[in-house]
């Protein structure tokens, strides 16, 4: 075992994501860098993959390999050929084409053949007996759907009860996007290299990667010197967000944060975000809403300030705030809309969410105070377009909502993505399918808003109040599952996942999913 694989276990999965775009030229300026050949690093990467299937699959003797016309399909041989070397049963199937192979995937291929590897047609038929698939069709490079013969052999693997170990990404999908427009690879593990690419982590990427398995191949004190466009956030990274507290600090220090809505018949979502912010930390909570709704709240969470909302309550507790939170509940008649006309004038913090942000939709303005938690649907109001164009690059997607409205936009999902003016860009790398129920919102923008509060930025607020959103799910669903899991569930957890100083719940190890 090379020094380079006792390592890779050590290595921990990057908080470091870079565009699919970028990746090649990496592969190139680190090669230059350290005195590597492009096929040195294939030869690593192959190795790594072959040793990450032998540990998750040890017992696994007879292994299926599709290799596609490519430097991914050079990964598959190398594979291939280590697998052999050590005694299992490995059949290869290859696409052909006229085009020349990558100088670095034709000498994979030679090195398969001189060691008696033989190529099979991708339509002979599959070995009787297969213990483990290896996926090594479609790289990081593909930008559309695959072709027909391609999605052929995909949907055969999928089909198949062995495993499947995809290299780089599971063939079909996206390394920019996460976008699947065509048949995908369903792995259950993905051996990625270099670096993260986004795809790996939002749009359909928790369908498809399985566990994430990461090998810098090792360039990271190379790639340590390289600045990332995008960042992964987990829990581990709470600590550096939510400080312990000074043991003088009092209820002021903690911000005095407004929640506005709870129209009729929607008491429950400004209850959820209230008590989310109290959960949070915020030093005061005061609840503008319905009069009809103060003393349910009052009875369910005493905590809470809550005061009918009025033209005049509404005034004195815009002087009062440091922080607004306004849309859960809202609805988008008059009563909502008149509150809204107010708070758009608000100077300081302020989270939009919810008929806020439908609202927002018929009368944008752009304002740099503001953050706004569209989940697709209200973002593909909010852009004037389907929800498919923004499933389909949420990175751009997110972007683009700064670029209109301004401030911090918090697009929602499966790897929800943070944006922010001028480049800031992240993917929260917590939570779980538990929290595709209703309520989940408004808990979230409870959390932010009492964030926004304690001081953080716009940005690090949504950042962190996303990252504690899926963290408190993510411990919950480790303790009773995810089916059945409610937005108030979460206040269970949430408390903890926020002292970060108090328990440590999360860790990265390069063992774990990064989804």
């Amino acid at each position: 075992m090379t020094d380079h694989t006792m390592k890779k276990n050590l290595t921990s999965i990057p908080h470091s994501v870079w565009p699919a775009d970028d990746v090649k030229r990496l592969e190139y300026e680190a090669a230059d860098a350290l005195g590597l050949t492009l096929f040195e690093l294939m030869l690593r990467a192959g190795e790594a993959a072959f040793q990450a299937a032998r540990e998750n699959w040890p017992y696994a003797r007879r292994w299926l390999v599709l290799c596609g016309h490519g430097n991914n399909g050079g990964d598959g041989y190398v594979v291939a050929r280590l697998a052999k070397a050590s005694g299992i049963d490995v059949t290869l199937l290859a696409q052909e084409s006229e085009k020349t192979l990558p100088e670095e995937a034709a000498l994979a291929r030679e090195a398969w053949l001189n060691a008696g590897g033989l190529i099979h047609a991708p339509d002979v038929s599959w070995p009787e007996k297969v213990d483990l698939i290896v996926d090594a069709l479609l790289g990081t490079g593909l930008k559309q759907a695959p072709y027909p013969s391609v999605g052929e052999l995909i949907e055969k693997m999928n089909a198949h009860s062995a495993p499947v170990v995809a290299l780089d990404i599971p063939s079909g999908l996206l390394a920019q996007t996460g976008d699947a427009p065509g048949a995908v690879v369903q792995a259950d593990l993905t051996v990625t290299f270099i670096v993260l690419k986004p795809g790996l982590l939002t749009g359909k990427a928790r369908d498809v990667t399985g566990r994430i398995h990461f090998d810098a191949l090792g360039l990271e004190e190379w790639l340590v010197g390289q600045e990332a466009p995008i960042r992964r956030m987990e829990a581990s990274q709470l600590a550096r967000w939510l400080p312990p507290r000074r043991a003088t600090s009092h209820k002021g220090d903690h911000g005095r944060l407004v929640i506005m809505g709870g129209d009729r018949g929607m008491a429950g979502a400004i209850r959820m975000a209230g008590e989310a912010a109290l959960r949070t930390g915020a030093g005061l909570v005061r609840v503008l809403t319905r009069g009809e709704n103060i003393a349910p709240l009052v009875t369910a969470r005493p905590e809470l300030m809550v005061h009918e909302l009025t033209p005049q309550t509404l005034d004195e507790s815009l002087a009062w705030a440091d922080v607004v939170v306004i849309g859960p509940g809202l609805g988008q008649g008059e009563w909502g809309r008149s509150a809204l006309q107010k708070v758009e004038n608000f100077r300081k913090p302020m989270l939009w969410d919810a008929d806020a942000l439908n609202l927002l939709a018929i009368n944008p303005d752009k304002r740099h105070n503001r953050v706004i938690t569209p989940h697709p649907g209200e973002a593909a109001r909010l852009l004037g377009c389907s929800v498919a164009e923004i499933e389909n690059n949420r990175l751009l997607s997110a972007q683009r909502l700064v670029k209109r409205y301004g401030g911090v936009a918090v697009l929602k999902g499966a790897g929800t993505v943070v944006a922010a003016e001028p480049n800031a860009l992240g993917i929260v790398d917590a939570g779980n399918a538990g929290m595709a129920s209703g309520g989940m919102g408004d808990v979230l923008s409870g959390i932010i808003g009492a964030l926004l509060g304690q001081k953080l930025t716009p940005y690090d607020a949504a950042c962190a109040g996303c990252v504690a959103h899926g963290a408190a799910a993510d411990l919950l669903a480790a303790r009773t599952g995810m089916r059945g899991m409610l937005a108030t569930d979460l206040f269970s957890t949430l408390q903890r996942i926020v002292n970060p100083d108090v328990i440590d719940v999360y860790h990265d190890d390069s063992s774990n999913s990064a989804t």
